[in-house]
């Protein structure tokens, strides 16, 4: 059904929980496909015992080239790009396959809800060694939610032919922050206007970011002020913030299609900072 493409760099213990969570708890056939950059830890040995499905770089090739080098090896036509530090909720495929079957073409993008580190609350562990696995699937469906507009976050799922036609990620934003909404912005270019997350597709979220290293650093899942969110602005003229709101009416209850952005005076007031901003990093910025 879904090809579930997951970046993973020196992560073992968590990948593992991912995968058995998307074992046990899918109701339907997928493919799973890792991109490990490095595998320093066991990784390789593990996916092969396993029988799964992996690309491979020596080198941390970050989130960007490690999911468009997964991609390469799928064989369906959609593509659901996930965290290894993600644990799937039951019921997480048939909530997808219900809302595509409500969506007559492939112009959208749906994506999940995050538990504790993300849109909702439900500390169950901050780690895989004290994650009570019970307490998550005993309280999971009591978490109320509501489907939101404009998410730009894993885990995600788009149709294989618009993930061709735009590119994939845009491996400029290495390692992976600002990537997301850069790629919402070629779905919009594209006439996507479906960008709907579902409050019923429920992912538990460590938080962790070693998938994001660079070197020795540690780079956040924070977008405002990183290296990623000038390079948004750079490339399509507003900031992140200025598009979520804008365009993709961020974390609002989920109306429907999204039409154009209402051009108030705000729009144009935000857009003139934005603006300033683009040309002081034109003359300062170097990436």
């Amino acid at each position: 059904m879904f090809s579930i493409l997951i970046p993973s760099l020196n992560n073992l213990d968590y990948l593992k929980l991912c995968i058995k969570s998307i074992k046990k708890n899918s109701s339907l056939k997928h493919e799973i496909i890792v991109h490990v950059n490095k595998g320093e830890d066991g990784t390789i040995e593990y996916l092969k015992n396993e029988n799964i499905k992996f690309s491979f770089t020596k080198y941390n090739a970050g989130i960007c080239e490690g999911v468009n080098l997964a991609a390469k090896l799928t064989t369906t036509n959609y593509f659901l790009y996930a965290h290894d530090d993600f644990y799937f909720c039951p019921d997480w495929d048939i909530v997808l396959l219900n809302e595509l079957k409500n969506i007559n073409n492939n112009l959208f993008y749906l994506s999940g809800t995050m538990v504790q580190n993300g849109q909702v609350k439900l500390n169950c562990g901050d780690s895989f060694s004290n994650f009570n696995e019970n307490k998550l699937l005993d309280e999971y469906k009591n978490i109320k939610f509501y489907d939101f507009q404009g998410s730009t976050w894993a885990p995600h799922l788009i149709h294989k032919e618009l993930w061709n036609k735009v590119g994939g990620f845009s491996e400029e934003f290495f390692p992976g922050t600002g990537s997301d909404p850069d790629l919402n912005m070629k779905l919009w270019n594209e006439g996507v206007r479906i960008f709907k997350g579902l409050q019923h597709f429920k992912v538990y979220h460590f938080g962790s970011i070693v998938t994001r290293q660079k070197e020795k650093k540690f780079y956040t899942i924070t977008e405002s002020g990183s290296k990623g969110s000038k390079l948004f602005l750079l490339k399509w003229g507003f900031s992140i913030k200025f598009f979520k709101k804008h365009f993709l009416k961020s974390d609002t209850k989920y109306t429907g299609p999204l039409g154009e952005p209402f051009r108030n005076f705000s729009f144009y007031l935000e857009l003139l900072i934005c603006k300033f901003y683009f040309f002081y990093l034109k003359l300062f910025f170097k990436s």
